[in-house]
């Protein structure tokens, strides 16, 4: 085990916060609550980004983008939504500093330039989105409207962590606008479905999919439905959610439509996203105490290949020989470097990549091309096997399509093995406390007793599954009926 890093079992939290700074992801800032995301962290919020947006337009999304300022009054317009943020409203009250007569080389903030109107820091942006639909809107013919926004948000966050929860952090949010409740729903469900496959394709992330109780749903939806995954520790982690905000903000913003009966009517609106913090559940969801496990899909780099020189008459041929595979693997798309830098040791190497979790390496030394073959290394099991250099491009791709998979699959296994279905209460605490994981039990239906288990245990409906067997039962609180079990977790 690396000794850069503490290991998961003697401190979990520690092990994370330890991984991502040592691996190159990010690293703390001047700003109180946020961080920089360095080049090799960025590379891969790139790399979702990118899948992401083609996966959107392939929807019939397009982009747009809105401003980082919501005058307080819009924001205030729809109730729910700006009780729900309120607290974390990072708000701009003046536009001007000046330097302070009593402290000479110091600014202060200019008292005489007081904006006429508060500006409140984008924590969200369905209030000037539906502020601006109001006049793209006036007709059936203007509908749907299907955007979607890269952009930043702020939320003054008290106790942060990198990319988990972060005052700024970066996002997605798509705000749709459609002519009949029934389109809005249908593209709710898309929207999640888009979610759950970039998790499982792309991420190798096991998710379900379900619905929020009212408590949790999002502030000024009628319906949120959510992807839930979970963790290496046994805690929950919200991975995405899309919004069913019925007529909500159309009547907050008096967004109406003339219908093809000539008739006014209120437009139906989503809104959807997913941030930086997918960026937290990648490390957590599959790393070990060695480092980053990266699936192949999203790694920046995806086989690194090092050489082995025995001394300067050994490069050339080392090389020629390697960059014929670099070449061949970059020619079938695959992210691959070669480094043949001189100021450290391929020892050195071998353990830098392992911690940034690149999936394959590749070791290629004068006696290996005497002998037509490569020491191969994967980096989710650790194994090593000599591969021909003939065809050899073509063996690493097969493989990276085989660490996804492998990758996938364990972490599936731990997600199936971690849900447990409990049916009285001191099971439920116990089961909690020293497994964790997923609580599959019945609930009464009723916020009251949601809150009493939160209260309790810590632990919140993390969702309804969708499609979920419906069975007569006692909730495990409070003995009353119930028509289903949910899933419970304490989470992130």
């Amino acid at each position: 085990m690396s000794k850069e890093i503490t290991s998961r079992s003697e401190d979990y939290s520690q092990w994370y916060n330890d991984l991502v700074l040592k691996s190159g992801l990010a690293d703390y800032s001047a700003v109180r609550g946020c961080m920089v995301i360095k080049p090799y962290g960025y590379a891969i919020w790139e790399n979702m980004r990118d899948v992401l947006d083609k996966m959107f337009k392939d929807t019939g999304h397009v982009n747009a983008y809105f401003p980082i300022f919501i005058p307080k009054s819009l924001f205030e317009a729809e109730e729910k939504n700006a009780e729900g943020f309120a607290k974390e409203c990072a708000v701009v009250t003046h536009y001007r500093l000046k330097t302070d007569p009593d402290n000479p080389g110091k600014l202060m903030v200019d008292p005489e330039a007081k904006l006429e109107e508060e500006l409140v820091v984008r924590p969200t942006s369905e209030a000037i989105i539906w502020n601006t639909y109001k006049g793209w809107i006036q007709s059936y013919r203007d509908l749907p409207i299907l955007v979607n926004q890269w952009a930043n948000v702020v939320r003054w966050e008290m106790r942060t962590r990198l990319f988990l929860r972060t005052a700024e952090f970066l996002w997605q949010e798509g705000h749709t606008a459609h002519a009949t409740k029934e389109e809005a729903i249908t593209e709710t469900e898309q929207m999640l479905e888009v979610y759950a496959r970039f998790a499982e394709e792309w991420m190798a992330l096991p998710v379900v999919k379900g619905i929020k109780t009212a408590n949790e749903r999002f502030a000024g939806a009628d319906e949120t439905y959510c992807i839930e995954a979970l963790m290496q520790d046994g805690k929950a982690l919200q991975a995405g959610t899309s919004h069913f905000l019925g007529q909500n903000f159309a009547k907050a913003f008096d967004v109406t439509y003339v219908n093809r009966e000539n008739k006014p009517e209120y437009v139906w609106a989503t809104s959807w996203g997913v941030s930086t913090r997918l960026m937290g559940a990648l490390v957590m969801a599959h790393s070990d105490d060695d480092g980053l496990i990266l699936p192949p899909k999203l790694a920046p780099i995806q086989v690194v290949l090092v050489p082995i020189y025995k001394g300067p008459e050994s490069k050339p041929l080392i090389d020629s020989k390697a960059q014929e595979i670099v070449s061949a693997l970059k020619a079938a798309g695959v992210k691959v470097k070669f480094d043949d830098s001189d100021n450290s040791r391929p020892g050195w190497k071998f353990a830098e990549y392992e911690m940034k979790g690149v999936p394959v390496r590749v070791a290629l030394g004068l006696r290996d091309i005497e002998q037509g073959v490569a020491e191969v290394a994967r980096r989710d099991t650790k194994e090593k096997q000599t591969m021909p250099l003939e065809g050899l491009s073509e063996k690493l791709i097969a493989l990276l399509e085989e660490i996804q998979q492998n990758i996938y699959l364990k972490a599936l296994q731990f997600r199936n093995d971690q849900i447990t279905a409990v049916d009285d209460w001191a099971q439920f605490q116990q089961v909690l406390d020293e497994k964790a994981g997923f609580v599959s039990a019945h609930w009464d239906g009723t916020p009251e007793t949601e809150e009493k288990i939160k209260e309790l245990t810590k632990a919140t409906i993390r969702c309804i599954p969708l499609n979920n067997t419906q069975e007569a039962g006692k909730c495990v609180y409070s003995g009353n009926p119930s028509s289903q079990r949910v899933l419970f977790a304490r989470a992130y």
